[in-house]
């Protein structure tokens, strides 16, 4: 298993980069993991998408369908990809530091 390290920290992730251990990930880290996708800067739309998939995951142990993210976040799919272009399960899951979703490839 590889490791991520972020100022100093060292957090397990597999080999895709996904986070192994969400409770270790922190609002600080999102920034380090979107850079590694190309993501150079997390806006406030970033951020209704992280924290709408950190709360569903930690309430239900599983990443939300991305239907159900572009309903709650009001953002269409389009301007989804627009903010992480490696997707929503790829690029939004990993920056919100939780394990890869199921299916994803």
């Amino acid at each position: 298993m590889d490791v991520f390290v972020w100022r100093g920290i060292e957090v397990p992730v597999d080999d895709d980069g996904f986070i192994q251990e969400p409770d270790r990930w922190n609002p600080d880290m999102a920034s380090a993991l979107a850079a590694t996708d190309g993501v150079e800067k997390l806006t406030p739309d970033h951020w209704k998408v992280i924290d709408y998939i950190r709360a569903y995951y930690k309430e239900n142990d599983i990443a939300p369908m991305v239907r159900r993210i572009c309903k709650e976040t009001q953002l269409n799919l389009r301007q989804i990809f627009d903010l992480f272009p490696s997707g929503p399960a790829k690029g939004a899951c990993k920056v919100a530091g939780l394990p890869k979703p199921t299916g994803c490839v």
